[in-house]
């Protein structure tokens, strides 16, 4: 099986993303497994600090390793990890990935932890992928805001810093602030494609560009930014929510059902369509 990084090297070579998807519950991780089968994609999963303490580090590592044994290419992601010591007990527990997320932190204070966290990362695992972060997004949970949301001048990524940022840490992957957020807000993020341009023309060709709060941003604009380079694209509001709502209407329908496998089935097919749809919008399908 190829490695997470010669599948993102070619992701980037052939204009497809990877998705990243992420999941707190079983069912929602059959899902998203589902889905890859059938379309073949390769696929990160991810659990944000809060999903890894609801499942367990140690047990969302083998369960992840149980789908990889059956053939499915995909990798598990620490996402968000906002500490260094976070993202150590994740490399620790056998994560293939590390998102390292200091991005609310000074310049320097950012450089210095991402860069203990590649060093230690790798040294545990020279395998193991680092993404770091710069710029920062306004908002921090993956749920539906009914408010306008404004994005603040400073928080977007500067291209300079972010040449800087890169050469000094060494991360595989780089997220920038670009106009996206966290979640699903009243308003559309308008996102800035000249400075997506201008750092995929800076930074090493073989960087990966990630997209956080992918649910929030139009599918045409995911298309040309996939188009531009940005070739690892995170979903996760989306997914929750339709789980969500299926779930809710599956209650409704059988409220004296008591067995949980029983009202779990449609949530589960819920979260396996909403993927397939990512899956086709990124290029992803038939990669494997």
């Amino acid at each position: 099986m190829e490695t997470l990084t010669q599948l993102h090297k070619r992701a980037i070579k052939e204009k497809w993303a990877m998705p990243h998807f992420n999941f707190s519950s079983l069912e929602q991780l059959e899902g998203i497994i589902d889905a890859l089968r059938e379309t073949k994609s390769p696929a990160l999963v991810g659990t944000s600090e809060g999903e890894r303490d609801a499942m367990g580090l140690k047990q969302v590592v083998a369960l992840v390793e149980s789908f990889r044994k059956e053939g499915i290419v995909v990798f598990l992601n620490a996402d968000h990890s906002h500490s260094v010591d976070a993202a150590k007990k994740a490399v620790e527990a056998g994560y293939d990935s590390i998102h390292i997320d200091l991005s609310k932190k000074s310049f320097k204070e950012n450089v210095e932890g991402t860069r203990e966290v590649v060093k230690y990362s790798k040294k545990i695992n020279s395998k193991v992928e680092v993404e770091g972060e710069l710029g920062y997004l306004v908002t921090d949970s993956s749920k539906i805001y009914k408010e306008k949301i404004k994005i603040p001048e400073e928080s977007y990524t500067k291209v300079d810093e972010a040449v800087e940022f890169v050469k000094e840490t060494g991360v595989d992957r780089f997220a920038p602030a670009i106009g996206n957020l966290h979640g699903i807000a009243a308003n559309k993020p308008v996102v800035h494609f000249k400075l997506v341009q201008e750092l995929r023309k800076s930074l090493p060709d073989d960087l990966t560009l990630v997209l956080h709060g992918g649910s929030g941003i139009n599918d045409e604009d995911i298309k040309r930014l996939v188009s531009m380079g940005v070739n690892n694209i995170h979903f996760s509001t989306e997914l929750r929510v339709a789980y969500t709502e299926a779930l809710r209407e599956e209650l409704k329908e059988k409220p004296e059902e008591t067995a949980p496998y029983k009202y779990l089935d449609d949530p589960r097919k819920a979260t396996v369509e909403i993927v397939k749809q990512k899956i086709a919008l990124f290029g992803s399908a038939g990669r494997v």
